[in-house]
């Protein structure tokens, strides 16, 4: 069995492996496609929190299911899996906000992920198919850290919401946040996101990051009320920092890009606004089952996303041009055979 691990920042290599053959509570797969998430590429770049090396990555995908106890699934069978690998028995597991568990464990980040031709998981974590694709099925898990985030959101129609940083996470986020009825604003710093956003997405507003008067621009847009929410999906000090000036009065941000260091704002003037200050992690079942449900009534077109593919064996010589903004990718996605 073929394996490309991580051993170290921008550095693969292909490794030959065992298949591991599941115990009980354990389910094997065989891999069809990969999703390479910005995790991933934070990752291979040394800039991904908890994060240890080596690591095989991985954690968006399609499979076939080989073998296991998992109830209810029939051999060759196409499947995902929800990735965050939870214990069940923390004061989050046992409240259900398993996306968050004390001893969470997200495959291709804490432990191994799967990026080889075989891969056991636990059995919980198997989700069916519904009758879509590989390609969209693989896309299940980043839309539902956006099902997740506007869920955490509260959004209500009509309202403002910008979501900052339109890529592959923060263009999940825009999907839900028009599914809910409200009016979707884009920022980035990406002109060719931007314009992914606008000609693909059909969201209303987008405005580059990089620009002097964006209080001026979200006036503008809001008639002077600015965003009644607004979303983090960059991950950038910078961008995260800057965006507390973005909140309405009564309004709510809600983190989704995962920072390193400490965040910095202005408490008077986060205080007056009585703002609301949340973060969103991972994703539940209950989002999983959304994102299926909305791909299949065709209110989100997976393939819109897939910008670029590649074989299996390809990935090692052309991971690095996908870090590289003039490459121009929303979604790489890896096909194994």
């Amino acid at each position: 069995m073929q394996t490309l691990v991580c051993v170290q920042p921008g550095k693969f290599e292909y490794r030959e492996g065992e298949i591991i053959k599941p115990v009980k509570g354990e389910s094997l797969l065989r891999i069809k496609r990969i999703g390479i998430c910005g995790t991933d590429l934070h990752a291979f770049e040394g800039t991904q929190p908890y994060f240890e090396y080596p690591r095989i990555l991985g954690h968006e995908l399609a499979a076939e299911f080989v073998e296991g106890d998992a109830d209810g699934f029939q051999q060759g069978e196409l499947v995902t899996i929800m990735p965050y690998f939870y214990c069940g028995k923390c004061i989050a597991c046992r409240n259900g906000k398993t996306n968050c568990c004390v001893n969470i464990k997200v495959c291709g980040v804490h432990q191994d992920g799967g990026m080889r031709e075989y891969f056991t998981v636990p059995s919980y974590s198997l989700l069916h198919s519904d009758g879509l694709s590989p390609d969209a099925l693989a896309l299940a898990e980043p839309l539902a850290i956006g099902a997740h985030a506007a869920g955490r959101a509260g959004i209500k129609a009509g309202e403002y919401v910008l979501i900052v940083g339109a890529g592959p996470i923060g263009l999940g986020i825009l999907e839900f946040v028009k599914i809910a009825g409200a009016q979707a604003i884009a920022m980035d710093i990406n002109t060719q996101r931007l314009l992914f956003c606008k000609e693909k997405l059909n969201i209303p507003f987008v405005i580059n990051g990089s620009s002097e008067n964006i209080v001026e621009q979200l006036k503008e847009i809001t008639a002077g009320d600015m965003p009644a929410t607004v979303i983090d999906a960059t991950g950038n000090l910078h961008a995260i920092n800057s965006a507390f000036r973005y909140i309405s009065h009564g309004g709510k941000y809600i983190l989704v890009g995962l920072q390193k260091a400490d965040i910095c704002f202005s408490h008077p003037e986060f205080h007056k606004r009585e703002a609301t200050l949340m973060s969103s992690r991972n994703a539940t079942t209950e989002d999983f089952n959304h994102v299926i449900q909305n791909l299949k009534n065709n209110r989100i077109n997976a393939e819109l996303y897939i910008t670029h593919r590649v074989a299996f064996d390809e990935v090692k010589n052309n991971f690095e041009s996908w870090l590289k903004p003039e490459t121009g990718v929303i979604k790489a996605m890896v096909s194994f055979q």
